[in-house]
């Protein structure tokens, strides 16, 4: 079940971009102006609408912690906003001088991506402002991606939304069945953006029809789309005693499966069992059985070692340099995994695992795009 809680309607053009952060919505327009609403009760930030672009803004993005906002337009610059005061904290002009169409922060906040019209893309820090990379690309309309999923692609990870701007309207599906969970029809003309909340079951929507609409999900939407959610095979160390009798029928090795629960053999064992200790301590007497399952075990050792040197290293934890399962993003700006990053806090009180900095906060907030990523690519390398 999906409603219609809220229409913004203060734009007087197009609504070409809207972008979530936990507490803040932001939409930006070809009436040149980008405004700022509280998630609370959708009312506009005082100092909203921000005022600098002088041609249509095309695209809006909150930095990961929320703390800054992005807005870029065809005047070729892409300028970075204060969102507690709505001060510019700077203007950068993309060097090409061409329109500046999309802009991107990384999952750290340390680097901003604005790309062109003419096709260049450039890469700025974030922190000084000064220009880090430039290099030109046939399009730019591809790399929204590039810092993996993006906070607006979900909702609580489970569903992505495709809009249709030929019939004015907004088709939400469950990316796990690709079945149609609702079809959205309330805009009078073509639908240009639609976003997901990252911490509440929120949709907002743009279109050319110069409103906003807000949609709440039903917590029972959540559910349905979470009982039907493909869950990707974890490493092999992770693995439960039910994983490892599940894998030993699965390699015609059926018969070895209750020796496994009486011996309670679980992923971590199962990787350490030598020929030695099927035949001494499981009692595998036949020889033929042994040998089969030591070389399945070598492949599982073998494709373990290459699936760990392919992690990229953005899914990598900086505390524990292994593999998040539950990230979460620090008030650096640095992702790590739950856990350790709780433990650090406890041991190092208040200081950043990457900065050595004091943390200005003890919030983590959940990660749930990079959780997303790490799935999607679990998915796709542990077939």
């Amino acid at each position: 079940m999906v409603k219609l809680i809220h229409t913004i309607a203060d734009h007087r053009d197009d609504v070409n971009c809207c972008a979530f952060s936990f507490s803040l919505l932001a939409t930006c327009s070809l009436d040149k102006t980008v405004r700022l609403y509280s998630l609370s009760d959708f009312t506009e930030l005082p100092y909203s609408p921000l005022l600098f672009h002088t041609y249509t803004v095309h695209c809006c993005c909150f930095s990961p912690s929320g703390h800054v906002l992005a807005s870029c337009s065809t005047d070729g610059t892409t300028v970075l906003w204060n969102t507690q005061s709505g001060q510019i904290l700077t203007v950068m002009e993309q060097p090409s001088g061409s329109p500046v169409r999309v802009c991107r922060f990384s999952p750290d906040s340390t680097c901003l991506v604005s790309g062109a019209a003419d096709g260049t893309i450039v890469m700025w820090n974030a922190q000084t402002y000064k220009l880090h990379r430039w290099r030109t690309r046939s399009s730019v309309f591809s790399f929204g991606n590039m810092w993996s999923r993006l906070p607006d692609q979900n909702l609580g990870c489970f569903f992505y939304p495709y809009f249709r701007s030929v019939d004015k309207s907004v088709i939400v599906y469950d990316i796990n069945t690709e079945n149609i969970l609702h079809l959205l029809t309330q805009h009078t003309r073509y639908v240009t953006t639609c976003a997901f909340a990252p911490n509440s079951l929120l949709l907002a929507t743009g279109s050319m029809d110069k409103t906003v609409n807000i949609w709440q999900f039903d917590p029972g939407t959540l559910a349905q789309a979470r009982s039907t959610e493909y869950q990707p095979k974890l490493f092999t160390e992770n693995w439960s005693e039910d994983d490892v009798s599940t894998w030993l029928s699965a390699q015609g090795l059926k018969e070895l499966v209750d020796i496994f629960k009486i011996n309670n053999i679980d992923g971590k064992e199962l990787l350490t069992l030598t020929k030695e200790s099927l035949a001494d301590d499981l009692k595998i007497e036949s020889l033929g059985l042994r040998s089969k399952l030591m070389r399945k075990i070598e492949e599982l050792r073998s494709k373990m070692k290459s699936l760990s040197s392919e992690i990229p290293d953005e899914f990598i934890c900086p505390i524990t340099r292994e593999l998040m399962k539950d990230p979460v993003i620090a008030a650096d700006g640095y992702s790590y995994e739950k856990e350790a990053m709780e433990n650090w806090i406890k041991k190092k009180k208040r200081t950043s695992p990457m900065t050595n900095l004091v943390l200005p906060s003890l919030v983590l907030t959940p990660n749930r795009t990079l959780k997303m990523a790490i799935n999607r690519w679990l998915e796709t390398h542990q077939k």
